[in-house]
């Protein structure tokens, strides 16, 4: 087991409780491990918008990947890399959700847009991520199945009912890569923690990939361990034994 140095947190259905918040247990062990100087930071589906008052509540000034890696940022108040998607990309993948009536919604800069955004003009807007939303499992693998053949995304889920799309390439592992080298320090000390096909690919590079009780049975058969759910606080159970301990 080597020394751990960060530890990269997922935050819905791994942080985040299902109300949304972070439990005192979480809480109290993030606090320990930053006063040991262990870099306790966010890797998420979500933008910097929504992830920024759960960062302010737990103090952390660490660096940030945000909407699955399309944005770096070295604190949460300097931006250290932006990937987006082009706008006609994002309209081709919009005129896809209107073929097979789907659910979609879009991050830009600028915020969350979706299928009720109300003359959306794509053109003036710098998109991060594009998301589908079905619980019609066949409709959800068709959209996937034409959208592998573009060839031209990384195609993943935060959630069995969706799908998640970032310029091809970037992902939560990537944005990690690119933290790691601002901080001079290796993959093999990091840690990574998720529940979803989202969180794959930072919790196979990572030296510790744990998949949370709850994660997606794909995060479990690739996690090098499986920890208690997110309800019983599973990252203050891996901040403890790993992090502490060392």
């Amino acid at each position: 087991m080597g020394t751990y140095k960060l530890i990269a947190l997922d935050m819905d259905g791994t942080l985040l409780n299902e109300d949304k918040k972070i439990s005192a247990e979480n809480r109290e062990a993030i606090e320990q491990a930053t006063a040991l100087g262990k870099i306790v930071m966010m890797s998420t589906g979500r933008g910097a918008i929504s992830a920024m008052p759960y960062i302010e509540e737990l103090g952390l000034t660490t660096p940030l990947v945000v909407v699955n890696g399309s944005e770096v940022w070295e604190s949460p108040s300097k931006l250290h890399k932006r990937t987006l998607l082009s706008a006609e990309t994002v309209r081709n993948l919009q005129k896809l959700a209107q073929e097979h009536d789907c659910w979609w919604w879009a991050y830009s800069v600028n915020g969350v847009f979706n299928r009720e955004s109300e003359q959306l003009d794509l053109e003036e807007q710098e998109w991060l991520k594009f998301g589908y939303f079905t619980e019609n499992p066949d409709k959800l693998q068709r959209i996937r199945t034409t959208v592998e053949g573009w060839g031209i995304l990384e195609i993943t889920n935060s959630h069995p009912s969706n799908i998640e799309l970032n310029p091809l390439g970037i992902s939560k592992a990537s944005g990690l890569e690119m933290v790691c080298q601002l901080l001079g320090i290796q993959m093999s000390e990091v840690i990574a923690m998720g529940d979803s096909e989202n969180d794959i690919a930072m919790i196979r590079e990572a030296g510790l990939g744990v998949a949370m009780g709850n994660a997606q049975d794909e995060v479990k058969r690739i996690a090098d361990i499986t920890t208690l759910t997110n309800e019983e606080h599973g990252v203050a159970e891996v901040i403890r034994t790993y992090l502490l301990q060392a």
